[in-house]
């Protein structure tokens, strides 16, 4: 089964409705919950996640998404190393983009499904958005 990281944009393009990217992430989480591929996220996913969903919706309203959310998804923990590698890794301009990169690579994951790809331009993973990886497993 592939492992698919998926980063914080697809994420919130999911659990915001975000328009025109909500199908294809619709569709993904749909795969994830038929068995056919298997979603993980970092923990920083859900502190970021629900930083904008309370903007966007009460406290109370962002847990209970988060809530339903996690049942779909392993988290995948942040750890020292993974800071560390972030922060001594210059091919990252962007600190989150590079403990995304470092939590997929220490989690063993085949893909990262990212809408900014151009921000893991050196990932030794592929990088793909959810509407390229739909278009290449069907």
């Amino acid at each position: 089964m592939k492992k698919l990281f998926i980063d914080t944009n697809i994420v919130l393009d999911l659990l915001a409705k975000r328009e025109p990217f909500y199908e294809s992430s619709a569709k993904l989480f749909t795969l994830s919950d038929r068995n056919a591929i298997q979603l993980s996220v970092s923990s920083l996913t859900f502190a970021n996640t629900n930083y904008v969903l309370s903007k966007l919706k009460s406290a109370n309203e962002a847990k209970e998404i988060l809530r339903k959310f996690k049942l779909l998804i392993q988290i995948v923990s942040l750890s020292e190393k993974i800071v560390d590698l972030a922060l001594n890794d210059t091919a990252f301009k962007d600190f989150e983009d590079g403990l995304q990169y470092y939590s997929a690579i220490e989690s063993s994951q085949d893909v990262i499904i990212t809408r900014n790809q151009k921000d893991f331009k050196s990932s030794l993973l592929s990088v793909m958005s959810a509407q390229e990886f739909l278009s290449s497993s069907s």
